[in-house]
């Protein structure tokens, strides 16, 4: 058993005395200089550690009970080498040591500034990990390349990862607002963090969970309305290209009908600057056509114009313009008593109330939703009764009663097409602009619909014909992981449809290929630094064929002849562009406090610990890896007693891609050993560096889930870079 300790060396001419490290093994010592210097006074001998709570203190104690933990990490713990030359224990605790010394004293939060080339501006929301923010920084065509402005999400375990990685780490002036979308003040909050900046592409992947094939409807779930909100941003920041990415099922939901709808509501962002055009030519055909009806079609444009925040005045105003109408023909369609008792024109009188104060409803909705959340509401004898009420409230179930009591009334015949015109405006008033020009359609002639075409060319802002589905695998990422990509293009830009793969079918990356090199831990244990693997003495009569597997590429993935490195040299190298070279080496923090009072942990490796599973578990993942498929294990597996409750086990085939990595390290049984697959190894099948460090929490587990985004949650939910990194390079060739 090895004794590790600290003690002061001579003072110096200034009465400061150096920290050494000192360790007693078998006869043997060794005695590093941790690069650190106090007072003699300020050492407590007692404790081995400085005195007192300052920040200096708490940043040396931390130092100090960090290379504690590596060393007897080495000595007495998990090591698999139980005997160490004294040059190897120098080596590798000096690389802790100098790690430190190259990190002290880091200055953050540096300007960006342009070494070379164009520089696009990039905004992420609903970042999470970073995975299309990482990816935007390593692409570069043409000496163009990206400079990130601000990422936006709402969990502070995402934030502190953005602050580590692009602030601390490669000393970007990247911003985070961490806020709900949904939230009234959102957008004037994102405004003042681009502090006036262009915005040339916004990317992110509005988290909606009612249309994941994995998952189940929530109605009011509040995730359901997030991708409204996400159009919101764009037509404000007006960038020249956007990116939506998705699950692969949302092309399928309700029939296709929600695919058809993100399409109609892109369609209907629109160039403002066009819309007097629009309004000029529906006032030349009123003397043609219905002139009430046109009138609440111009009032419905000019809502476009102005910010989400400023539409309410709009709203309303509409609201009135038709309330006014019905006021006008109430006289026509009832006697004066009857208008004052009957229940049919009373909800349509009350219902013109509710429609003017939407902007409160909207309000009390979302306070509601949050709460029912927050109290877990659904599957039980509560959920009907919310999710009533949140209907009752809505425009649409307002307007449907509304409608309902019109068709109750005895209307005089010469009255009937003024009900059904209010109807129609009120329909109006819910519907996209894209539904409002084909309401305007119908109220032109065969060449007025021609012109409106024509107008309508300039007034879109953005072009998408379609969606298309991306698998990750083929842009060299290790993962069979299929993704649904929007990408809109601003009128003024080059049209995408697609993002060309760039590697082929046999030239894929396999499993094995991204962590053959990290295939040196076992269950229950945490490696800090990179280990050497035998590939001839873990795989003996295949080995050569497992070492065919490995092939040199370029950072896509594409073979290479001559030159390029492995899938794992480019984890442990690093995929970002020249320009942005780490400021500071990767560490790790637990929490924000832990990033404030400097409690970093400057390691070789992070993210590598294995779960602690027990003895019964073990056997079982022995005989699914031996069996390689879980449900042909399951029969026998009853027999031997080792069955689980679990409903999937997904074997790792080296020689394949993995399947599409989700949240829960469990659900995964690793190639080559009866355990769950590292933060690291995950994060590598996502095609995450080696100097990506998630922070906080490693897991969670049961409510806990909702709140609190830990670093498997990071990973799991991440876009994979090398897929981002591929729409990038895309939008470089493209954009103007």
């Amino acid at each position: 058993m090895a004794t590790i300790n600290f003690y002061l060396d001579k003072t110096n001419k200034k009465g400061q005395a150096p920290i050494h490290l000192r360790i007693n093994c078998n006869g043997n010592q060794l005695k590093l200089s941790t690069g650190q210097k106090i007072l003699p006074k300020q050492f407590n001998k007692k404790t081995q550690r400085v005195s007192g709570y300052n920040e200096a203190a708490i940043f040396i104690n931390h130092y100090l009970n960090f290379l504690y933990e590596r060393a007897d990490e080495l000595l007495n713990q998990n090591a698999k080498k139980k005997t160490f030359l004294i040059e190897e224990l120098k080596t590798v605790l000096n690389d802790h040591i100098e790690n430190y010394k190259d990190n002290n004293n880091v200055s953050i939060l540096k300007e960006q500034v342009a070494l070379y080339g164009n520089p696009f501006t990039f905004v992420d929301l609903f970042a999470g990990a970073g995975g299309f923010s990482e990816g935007f920084l390593q692409a570069e065509y043409n000496n163009k390349f990206f400079d990130f402005v601000v990422a936006n999400d709402i969990n502070e375990n995402c934030e502190l990862t953005h602050l580590v990685r692009y602030n601390h780490q490669l000393g970007l002036k990247a911003e985070f607002l961490k806020q709900d979308i949904t939230e009234p003040d959102f957008l004037d909050n994102l405004l003042e963090k681009i502090a006036g900046k262009k915005i040339d592409v916004i990317c992110g992947g509005p988290p909606c969970q009612s249309f994941s094939l994995a998952g189940k409807r929530k109605k009011f779930d509040k995730k359901d309305d997030l991708f409204s909100h996400y159009l919101e941003v764009i037509k404000v920041l007006q960038p020249k290209y956007f990116v939506m990415e998705n699950v692969k099922g949302i092309l399928t939901k309700e029939g296709g009908k929600i695919k058809e709808l993100i399409i109609k509501e892109i369609n209907s962002i629109v160039d403002i600057k066009e819309i007097p055009q629009l309004n000029s030519f529906i006032k030349k055909i009123k003397k043609d056509s219905n002139s009430f009806i046109l009138d609440c079609i111009i009032k419905r444009v000019e809502i476009e114009k102005v910010l989400e925040k400023d539409k309410d005045a709009g709203r309303e105003n509409f609201i009135g313009f038709v309330e006014n109408r019905f006021r006008k023909i109430t006289p026509k369609i009832a006697d004066y008593r009857t208008s004052k008792t009957d229940q049919n024109i009373n909800t349509i009188r009350h219902g013109f109330n509710l429609l003017t104060r939407t902007k409160q409803w909207d309000k009390l909705k979302r306070d509601i939703i949050k709460e029912k959340d927050f109290c877990n509401i659904d599957s039980d004898n509560f959920v009907s009764s919310f999710t009533d009420f949140l209907t009752e409230i809505s425009s649409e179930s307002i307007i449907s009663k509304i409608e309902t009591a019109f068709s109750s009334l005895k209307v005089p015949k010469a009255n009937v097409k003024d009900c059904v015109d209010i109807i129609t405006a009120l329909q109006i008033y819910t519907t996209s602009f894209d539904e409002s020009i084909e309401i305007l359609k119908t109220l032109c002639n065969a060449s007025q619909k021609v012109e409106l075409d024509t107008i309508l060319e300039h007034i879109r802002l953005y072009k998408i014909e379609k969606p298309f589905v991306a698998n990750a695998s083929n842009y060299g990422v290790p993962q069979n992981r299929e993704r649904v990509l929007f990408i809109g293009c601003r009128k003024d830009q080059k049209y995408i449809s697609k993002i060309p793969s760039t590697v082929l079918e046999e030239e894929k990356v396999t499993i094995f290929e991204a962590l053959h090199d990290l295939d040196f831990i076992g269950n229950n244990e945490e490696a800090h630094r990179y280990e050497p693997v035998d590939i001839s003495a873990q795989y003996n009569g295949t080995a050569k064929k497992m070492a065919r597997l490995i092939k040199k590429r370029s950072i896509d993935g594409k073979p290479m002849a001559k030159g390029g490195k492995s899938f794992a040299e480019w984890s442990k190298k690093g995929r970002l562009i020249e320009r942005f070279k780490s400021h500071t080496k990767p560490f790790y923090v637990k929490n924000h406090e832990g990033l404030k009072n400097g409690e970093k942990f400057f390691d070789m490796l992070n993210n590598h610990k294995t779960s602690n599973q027990n003895d019964k578990v073990i056997e079982r993942l022995k005989f699914i890896l031996k069996k390689g498929n879980y449900k042909k294990a399951q029969p026998e597996l009853e027999k031997l007693g080792l069955s689980s409750n679990k409903r999937n086990y997904n074997v790792l085939k080296p020689t394949e891609q993995s399947s599409t990595i989700m949240t829960i390290p469990d659900d995964y049984i690793h190639y080559n050993s009866p355990r769950a697959l590292t933060v690291r190894e995950m994060a590598r099948l996502q095609s995450f560096d080696d100097s990506f460090v998630f922070q906080g929490k490693r897991s969670t587990g049961g409510n806990n889930r909702k709140t609190e985004v830990p670093q498997y949650t990071l990973v799991g939910n991440a876009v994979p870079p090398l897929l981002a990194r591929a729409v990038a390079n895309e939008i470089l060739k493209h954009i103007k």
